[in-house]
């Protein structure tokens, strides 16, 4: 109960610094633009880092789902205070005191020094669910140490009973979010972030699908040491993704087209994907690959909702609208009473997803990328009043949120590229159209998923 009283505090208090502020969009994907005032918007910040920041659990993993949205928000002499706020959700997690994270560790693995030759105090990130810690095992090997916050699955489960707080919340940016389905499925997915031995298995069995990738590296689990409230994995040092934009361009697009390929190819691939792209889950490893980490929210695409994706961006690339009303109709997206038509929902998926439909070479901005996320997630704006109402599939929520969260990590350091080009290997089945491609694609895997 009293989770939920802050949290509806927090919704109240948005909803009346609503009514006096108006977001104006404007074109399509790189042309949409919000304008806050500057008072509301680090109002908003300072709440959002207090009572969400403060709570952790569920409600502070939506605050980070809401700080990947970039400055183009607001105005531009209060942007990087509005970051910096925001980031606090991310990067800056309010810890908990190594006396009480060592007696979770030590419940489950004994005593600290029988399990670990060294181990570092000082955590190395901190989020939602818990910490991370770097250590040396006795026969050298450094380690992440990931251990949960005392109390937290007890505290996610009461912010999850309390989802009409969220609606409110989640409504600003996601209209369809009062859809029961839709909440049970975020519901499924922000619980299952509680399970590591669930996150273990996942992680193993990605790290053996990139074992010895020459591109991309996924650090494996160390099996014995996983338990339910610690995950130890191996170490991967190298540079953390924000400082990558001060790489050369060259290099800056070299790590964008591996994240495309990590989080969007292989969804459609494989069919099963890490549904947090976050800029604090990519490290340039030391011998040059890019390594992936975090797969506490990892989720499956069925074939047949692959499939109905993949159809409607190849109508939308080959610009026949009529087959897109058609293919969300007959699922359901659209009601049989919906005047929505063909040209509508072909101007949609390009606004939500035309950076990768677009067959030229596209630098990704932080405008491009807020404005995908918003016009995605919020169809109100002028260009987009008729698809107002449409119905998201729950199975969609997540994998719709690992593309669009794939943009912002993109648009973070500014990468080039022929997204589309990209795209088509798992559009239209086609042989890669870069060396890095060519070069994965002649590549043996270490182990494929079972």
């Amino acid at each position: 109960m009293a989770r939920g009283a802050r949290l509806g505090r927090l919704a109240a208090g948005q909803a009346a610094r609503g009514l006096g502020t108006r977001v104006a969009m404007v074109g399509r994907t790189e042309q949409a633009r919000a304008r806050l005032a500057t008072r509301a918007s680090m109002q908003t910040a300072q709440q959002i880092v207090t009572v969400l920041g403060g709570m952790k659990g569920a409600a502070m993993k939506l605050g980070q789902m809401a700080s990947v949205l970039d400055l183009d928000l607001i105005p531009e002499d209060s942007r990087e205070m509005f970051r910096v706020k925001l980031a606090e959700l991310c990067d800056s997690a309010p810890e908990v005191t190594f006396a009480q994270m060592r007696a979770v560790i030590e419940a489950d693995l004994g005593p600290l020094a029988r399990t670990f030759a060294d181990f570092d105090e000082r955590p190395v990130a901190a989020a939602s669910i818990g910490q991370v810690y770097r250590a040396r095992l006795h026969d050298g090997r450094m380690v992440a140490v990931k251990v949960k916050y005392p109390g937290v699955d007890r505290a996610v489960h009461a912010d999850l009973r309390n989802l009409r707080f969220f609606r409110n919340l989640l409504g600003a940016f996601l209209p369809s979010a009062g859809d029961v389905d839709v909440l049970d499925e975020i519901s499924t997915n922000i619980a299952a972030e509680l399970d590591y031995r669930r996150e273990a298995r996942s992680q193993h069995r990605v790290a053996s699908r990139y074992r010895d990738h020459p591109f991309i590296l996924v650090p494996d689990t160390i099996a014995a040491l996983c338990t339910d409230n610690v995950l130890v994995t191996e170490f991967v040092e190298g540079l953390p993704f924000h400082q990558t934009r001060h790489l050369t361009e060259a290099e800056r697009d070299r790590v964008g087209e591996l994240v495309y390929r990590f989080y969007i190819t292989g969804m459609f691939r494989d069919g099963e994907y890490c549904a947090d792209p976050h800029p604090g889950n990519i490290i340039l490893a030391e011998d040059g690959r890019v390594g992936f980490v975090d797969f506490g929210l990892y989720s499956t695409i069925a074939p047949e909702a692959r499939e109905l994706e993949r159809r409607v961006l190849r109508a939308a690339a080959e610009e026949r609208p009529d087959e897109i009303e058609a293919l969300w109709r007959g699922r359901g997206i659209i009601t049989e009473d919906s005047a929505i038509t063909g040209e509508d929902c072909l101007d949609y998926v390009w606004s939500a997803s035309g950076w990768h439909l677009f067959d030229e070479e596209l630098t990704v901005t932080p405008a491009i990328a807020t404005s995908a996320v918003v016009l995605a997630t919020d169809p109100r704006a002028p260009d987009h009043r008729a698809v107002r109402r449409l119905i998201l599939p729950p199975e969609h929520v997540f994998s719709r949120r690992a593309e669009l969260f794939t943009l912002t990590c993109l648009g973070r350091i500014g990468a080039s590229g022929n997204w589309h080009r990209l795209a088509r290997e798992w559009l239209y089945d086609e042989a890669p159209a870069t060396e890095i491609g060519r070069g994965a694609d002649g590549w043996s895997p270490g182990a494929r998923p079972r």
